[in-house]
């Protein structure tokens, strides 16, 4: 049972002209001899009436009002403890469902079982009953699904595959963090920019009160139905005992069962208790959170920025002018430069088209990042008198977009030749990658000034961890080693940097193996020990470690190492100047 007051013993709200009928009538009755006081409703005066209406609105917040915490709607005063989200929470949830509370209950024990081996299928087993708590608690809200929700957590869901397809750590990072702030976009449903950008990490302000919203509705659950609690209790500590002592009989009885036993079950030690505790409160503290969040989000829309003073035309649209003028000049040396090949490049500058290329691309890329600042603040003060300035506006902005968009095609074509003179890097890929995704945003805001600009904070978002699943299943790393690969068989005098691929992970194998020895061992060395020298359970193995311990075991790295000693050293390797000092990871 809830300790919050119920429906038939809440006072009816009155009206100033109510209260005041019924007390001239009490005032002709006779007073009653009982000691008991009357109720409030009956003999308040007529300003205590007109108080009862006019807070009948709000949620009650008795001293036994669980849900005192955040739960005032916009506008309604709040404790100073509540903090500055309190004006922006809607009323507090109903009490916690037993739904919710076992959901909750699964993701800290399956995170307590599975996370402690590192990453792969895990983190969405994880997530399945996190999912489960928080659209159980949105259902007891009255919350409907909403095609952009849906939109969020199916986003979210699919950037959890990445580690368990991918065994490098670096796109793994990028998914686990891009999914994390997409199901907390999918919990809050914001659609403005800062709602967009504060929302991502709104899952934070709902770990507190989540978990002070389940302690009180466990023990208000608890007061009223012990017997089921312990009923329930005695039910699973049954079912365990039984699956104890009939699981020993069966795997003793037959080794096949027994190695499939082992397989699925997790391996828990007693010295890795503290860890797996820890492991079990983020889970709850986790799911708690998210549940919170999916009944009583926070609305991150509310926070609002009061758009700009308008400029002038001439005083707003000279200065853009200008710069696409500038704009328009490097594009069109670029298109000379560029055309005319490499001759007309060392002709131009001195410098051949690896050089060339390398001394532009960061310039672009700072030069395509400044572009979406200055269209930001022309926004913000754009005029806004009529359609004529919306017409400058569009003309104006809508030509910086697409000659920034050559500017992006050209630094990609810097790219491009460095890479085939020099190979292919993780930081390479990466600013490609990102200088990509910059072009995705500039085709959005071009859109947005046509169609308008209702869904583009959206839409960036959907880009980004569009981005990031794309990233991560195009396998950066195996990626990585086939360029190179295939720039050294095609021409082998290139030779390839062996100390740069064999720090690759387990994803790179495919391509590696392909490589004549004794390259191969020596690319494929310390990615054999780390790949079959380590016990990892299936749930911590991402497919691309399992597709390279099956690669490795037909054909495993041959010789003791010492001829690994003469690869890459002799002449200049990739990622080395001619003359220089020190790596050059560029």
């Amino acid at each position: 049972m809830s300790d919050q007051p119920s429906e038939a013993s809440r006072p009816p709200e009155q009206s100033p002209e109510a209260g005041t009928q019924q007390q001239r009538q009490q005032q002709q009755q006779p007073e009653p001899q009982s000691p008991v006081p009357a109720a409030p409703t009956a003999t308040a005066a007529p300003d205590q009436a007109v108080k009862t209406t006019a807070t009948a609105g709000a949620p009650p917040a008795g001293p036994g009002d669980p849900w005192q915490y955040g739960a005032g709607a916009p506008g309604a005063r709040n404790s100073p403890g509540d903090g500055v989200t309190a004006r922006l929470r809607p009323p507090a949830p109903p009490l916690i469902r037993p739904a919710v509370l076992w959901s909750v209950l699964a993701t800290a024990v399956v995170s307590a079982l599975f996370l402690g081996d590192g990453l792969g299928v895990n983190l969405l087993i994880v997530a399945v009953p996190a999912v489960l708590a928080a659209f159980f608690a949105a259902r007891s809200a009255g919350r409907r699904l909403r095609p952009w929700t849906a939109t969020w957590a199916v986003g979210g869901l699919a950037l959890l595959a990445v580690p368990a397809l991918r065994d490098a750590g670096w796109p793994t990072f990028l998914a686990v963090v891009s999914a994390f702030a997409l199901g907390s976009l999918a919990l809050h449903g914001s659609r403005s920019w800062l709602g967009v950008l504060i929302g991502s990490l709104g899952l934070f302000d709902s770990v507190v009160p989540g978990i002070i919203w389940g302690v009180r509705g466990i023990r208000a659950r608890a007061d009223g139905s012990r017997a089921r609690w312990g009923a329930g209790l005695r039910t699973t500590a049954v079912a365990v005992v039984l699956l104890v002592v009939f699981g020993t009989l069966f795997a003793s009885a037959d080794a096949a069962f027994a190695d499939l036993l082992g397989d699925l079950m997790p391996d828990v030690s007693l010295g890795e208790g503290p860890w797996r505790i820890f492991l079990f409160a983020l889970g709850l503290a986790g799911a708690l959170a998210a549940a919170y969040a999916a009944a009583a989000p926070v609305r991150w829309d509310g926070i609002t920025v009061s758009p700009g003073k308008p400029r002038g035309r001439v005083e707003w649209a000279l200065p853009l002018i200008v710069l696409n003028l500038l704009f328009a000049a490097f594009i069109a040396l670029q298109l000379v430069v560029l055309l005319g090949g490499y001759e007309k490049v060392r002709a131009e500058t001195g410098l051949d088209h690896a050089e060339y290329a390398r001394q532009g691309f960061w310039q672009l890329l700072w030069a395509t990042l400044l572009t979406l600042l200055v269209i930001a603040l022309a926004l913000r003060w754009a005029p806004r008198g009529g359609s004529r300035d919306r017409t400058l506006v569009r003309a104006v902005l809508g030509t910086l977009c697409v000659l920034t968009l050559v500017v992006v095609a050209s630094a990609l074509r810097r790219m491009d030749l460095y890479v085939d003179e020099y190979g292919l890097t993780r930081l390479r890929i990466s600013v490609a990658a990102m200088e990509l995704w910059l072009g995705v945003v500039l085709v959005l805001i071009l859109a947005a000034g046509v169609f308008g600009a209702r869904f583009l904070p959206r839409a960036i978002a959907v880009s980004a961890a569009a981005g990031v699943l794309a990233f991560g299943l195009i396998s950066p790393d195996g990626l990585i080693a086939e360029q190179n690969v295939q720039r050294f068989e095609a021409r082998e005098s290139a030779g390839i940097d062996i100390d740069y691929v064999k720090d690759l992970s387990a994803d790179a194998v495919p391509a590696l193996d392909r490589l004549p020895e004794p390259e191969r061992s020596c690319a494929l060395r310390i990615i054999q020990r780390e790949v079959l020298h380590t016990d990892t359970p299936w749930y911590a193995t991402s497919w691309g470690e399992a597709r390279a311990k099956e690669i490795l075991e037909k054909r495993p790295v041959q010789g003791d190492g010492r001829d690994c000693y003469r690869l890459g050293t002799d002449g200049v390797r990739d990622g080395y100047e001619q003359d220089g000092d020190g790596y050059d990871p560029y």
